[in-house]
């Protein structure tokens, strides 16, 4: 194989808008991403994980939606892919509580951070994540098993939330992470994070985020932190708050569930966040 081949097959499959990867680990996941041309160069850069909602087919408009604020930002982009019923029962869920069966997707997402961070000659021990609906469930409850691992994170529209309640079991509250995970929350690692939430006031649609008592997904407390994705949101926030964490809240006016409209919001936040990193 030429070296004129590989140089222009890496300018058209591994820079800019990339193809789809197998995750080597376990190829029933994948990821695309984003990467600054400047990479090629041999250039460092910084991370941002944008994880997919449950239709899945966002995590190609957030590698795009992105792509402007990482070329500019200096910032790759890794939107991995769970996809639905990888257990062959048909479930779409699963990734959003980070354990399914034998499956624990925040471990999954961290192979997928070392294998590209190895590819692209990276630092990538800390990055930033953002989800929506799904991939907010995904986002927060990762900031909450992972805090060392985030620089910071961006929690849009939610349908259900994990409260840090040292009272009520996993995915309601946290007392049992040491017995689901082998992690012990750790309140001080998170308070460090810069977090961001965000979520339309007319994001008030109830039919898909009440879990019903025949859900594989219902437990005691199941709807508890309130009815609509606001109401969940504001209990996360409140939550989050009381444990120390720092959190830009926006309410976005006049939007519903719509993941594009509020891209505006989480770039202005991690603008900011890559800002204020990088003058220290």
């Amino acid at each position: 194989m030429s070296s004129s081949f590989e140089g222009r097959a890496q300018a058209i499959y591994d820079l800019g808008r990339t193809a789809i990867f197998a995750l080597k680990s376990d190829p029933r996941f994948h990821y695309c991403l984003y990467v600054p041309p400047v990479v090629g160069h041999g250039e460092k850069v910084d991370l941002l994980v944008a994880v997919h909602g449950t239709g899945r087919t966002s995590f190609l408009d957030f590698r795009d939606g992105f792509a402007e604020f990482g070329r500019w930002n200096r910032c790759a982009i890794l939107c991995p892919i769970f996809p639905v019923g990888v257990r062959g029962d048909g479930a779409r869920s699963g990734y959003k509580f980070m354990i399914e069966g034998d499956i624990r997707y925040d471990l999954v997402l961290l192979e997928m951070v070392a294998e590209v961070a190895a590819k692209y000659q990276q630092d990538w021990d800390t990055f930033a994540m953002f989800g929506f609906s799904g991939g907010g469930h995904f986002t927060h409850r990762f900031a909450i098993l992972h805090p060392q691992r985030l620089w910071a994170a961006s929690i849009g529209a939610p349908g259900s939330v994990t409260l840090l309640d040292p009272s009520k079991d996993w995915w309601v509250g946290i007392r049992n992470l040491e017995d689901r995970f082998g992690i012990t929350f750790d309140r001080e690692k998170l308070a460090r994070i810069p977090v961001h939430m965000v979520v339309g006031d007319a994001d008030l649609e109830t039919w898909e985020i009440t879990i019903p008592e025949n859900s594989v997904n219902w437990m005691p407390g199941a709807n508890d932190a309130g009815r609509t994705r606001p109401e969940r949101l504001s209990a996360l926030r409140r939550s989050f708050e009381d444990a120390g964490v720092s959190v830009r809240f926006d309410l976005v006016p006049g939007i519903s569930h719509d993941r594009m409209q509020v891209l505006d919001y989480v770039q202005n936040f991690l603008t900011e966040i890559l800002s204020d990193r990088r003058s220290i």
